[in-house]
């Protein structure tokens, strides 16, 4: 493992595409047919491939008390390194000594047989299963030679590689690695929906052997955000088709045999929950891959997310739930027939196999309808297209270039998506929290309020919109800031935070943008905020200046008259 971890550390020391290649291909083309299947699947994020339908049910107290058995740590000496390093991995990295009773022979570690062990921690059921996954972590700990060979195998055991290293990478590696078309290492991933299998063929020259793997989901393709207002020179090129942006959750259904999975964008089997969607796609005969999105809809109007996340919410919902909160399963796209993949056609061809594919039989399925875009058409259409998407009860629009391939995994120009967001709000932050991973020695993470006379409520939080640098100044800013323990202690109470916040002076208004108000027990305002960022810091505003719950309470209710078409 030593070799694996020393090409993470070259690989995540530079931000260059074809360097990391070149360090992975030639790490990978050294290795045995073991050892190269189970790297290849460390490097893309995961110990398992899809097929193996496992999971490593192992939290971070488990490690540390394993850490703690085999290293003998000082006490404490964990806090700060994690404070410092910001992820476990790299803080247990620099707290490794001899193990504690070190045999005289000492198993060596290898990318098999961490997987071996790995397998072991996943398979660890009963009473006694927490005892034996740290038995596992232990004999982990002690194989690792070196701090490095520490730092990734517990990098690894959390899912927390982090070294800028995409699938997209990794199988061009693999190309490389081996002497093979990328295009051909590309569709037999997504055959195989497994990379270190992937990776075995490519070096036995089998690539073309791989068959398409249904059950095993492979990466969506991803619509790239075009902001709203015009104009839209992008449209001025080739031939466009647009699609309502549907306000659900993006399903890749397989049918195959006598078997239905309805995969999420994480490759979570959601089908338990919506077993009307799974009987619906039973009755269509042949086997096929389906992209699409699950919506929640009453008699032709889209119901709002939030009624779908009580679906969500259960594995197997009551027949009355499944009348309550009735679901439609929307396809927009095919990627796979019998036994080829089509991704590699037009967007026009593969909606004319949907359609031939997918009839639907009742309203538990729909093919999502479209309308074609003249090239260079003026703002006003496309902003006529998009009010009439949002009169339906839909988020906006997709737009979609005819002649487009399907790309997994990818977000480019081929697919846009305009939404509008609901509103902002100017909040005061009232306190904040150190980052992780690259962000880990800032305080980016804000959480936010709004005034309901001198009381402020918090309703929120957000991390993206603002750059390092704001984040970085800002880190100063807060901590010359930071509330003195007992005025802190105090606004604990009064504003529900977490002990690991920051309570800080409430005198910075940034403004928030958010798509969904949500009435909510989570917060003291009653509200929370679907998908909030940071558009700006309004340093030009006082805490006195900022939005009210009063109107917090306005917006939301326009948005119910909006849902309910009032």
């Amino acid at each position: 493992m030593l070799r694996f971890a020393q090409t993470c550390e070259q690989i995540g020391a530079t931000a260059s595409r074809l360097a990391k290649i070149d360090a992975l291909a030639t790490y990978l083309r050294a290795l045995d047919d073991d050892d190269l299947a189970a790297a290849t699947r460390f490097f893309s994020g995961s110990p398992f491939a899809p097929t193996e339908e496992r999971t490593l049910s192992v939290g971070s107290r488990t490690i540390v008390a394993a850490a703690h058995a085999v290293w003998q740590l000082p006490e404490d000496a964990l806090a700060s390194a994690y404070r410092e390093a910001g992820d476990l991995g790299a803080a247990l990295g620099t707290l490794v000594r001899e193990p504690a009773g070190l045999s005289l022979f000492r198993e060596t570690l290898t990318p098999a047989s961490l997987k071996l062990a790995l397998d072991e921690i996943a398979d660890a059921k009963g009473k006694a299963a927490n005892k034996r996954r740290q038995y596992a972590c232990e004999r982990i700990f002690a194989a690792c030679a070196s701090p490095l060979e520490a730092t990734y195998a517990i990098k690894i055991l959390t899912g927390d590689l982090r070294i800028g290293l995409r699938e997209g990478l990794v199988l061009d590696a693999i190309a490389a690695a081996f002497s093979r078309d990328a295009d051909d290492v590309r569709k037999a991933a997504m055959a195989a929906g497994d990379l270190g299998a992937v990776a075995r063929a490519a070096k036995a020259d089998t690539l073309g052997a791989v068959d398409v793997a249904y059950g095993t989901p492979i990466g969506v393709m991803l619509a790239t955000p075009l902001a709203y207002g015009g104009p839209y020179p992008i449209l001025a090129d080739g031939g466009w088709i647009v699609e309502d942006k549907y306000d659900g959750i993006r399903i890749q259904a397989h049918t195959f045999g006598e078997r239905v999975a309805l995969y999420s964008r994480t490759h979570t089997d959601v089908g338990a929950a919506f077993p009307e969607i799974v009987a619906a796609l039973r009755e269509h005969a042949g086997d096929a891959i389906y992209d699409g999105e699950l919506i929640a809809i009453r008699d032709g109007r889209v119901l709002p997310f939030r009624d779908l996340q009580t679906r969500l919410q259960r594995k197997d919902p009551a027949p009355e739930l499944q009348a309550a909160i009735p679901v439609q399963f929307v396809a927009f796209d095919l990627l796979a027939r019998g036994g080829r993949f089509v991704i590699d056609l037009p967007l026009v061809e593969r909606r004319g196999l949907l359609a031939e594919t997918l009839v639907p039989l009742d309203d538990r399925i729909a093919i999502a309808p479209w309308s074609a875009l003249e090239a260079g058409s003026a703002p006003e259409i496309v902003h006529a297209r998009f009010d009439e998407s949002r009169a339906r009860g839909h988020e906006g629009l997709v737009l979609k270039r005819t002649d487009a391939p399907y790309a997994p995994g990818r977000r480019g120009k081929w697919w846009l998506k305009l939404k509008r967001e609901l509103a902002t709000l100017d909040c005061v932050v009232v306190a904040v929290e150190w980052g992780h991973g690259k962000r880990a020695k800032w305080l980016s993470d804000y959480t936010f309020a709004v005034r309901d006379g001198d009381e402020l409520l918090v309703i929120g939080k957000a991390y993206t919109g603002l750059t390092d640098a704001e984040i970085v100044a800002n880190t100063d800013w807060f901590l010359a800031r930071q509330l003195p323990e007992d005025e802190a202690a105090n606004a604990y109470r009064t504003l529900a935070l977490k002990r690991r916040e920051l309570v800080v002076e409430p005198t910075l208004v940034v403004e928030i943008a958010f798509d969904v108000i949500q009435a909510s027990a989570l917060h003291k305002s009653g509200f929370s905020l679907r998908f909030p960022r940071i558009v700006r810091m309004r340093t030009d505003k006082r805490p006195s200046d900022a939005d009210t719950l009063e109107r917090v309470r306005t917006i939301y209710g326009e948005m119910l008259a909006r849902e309910s078409g009032g």
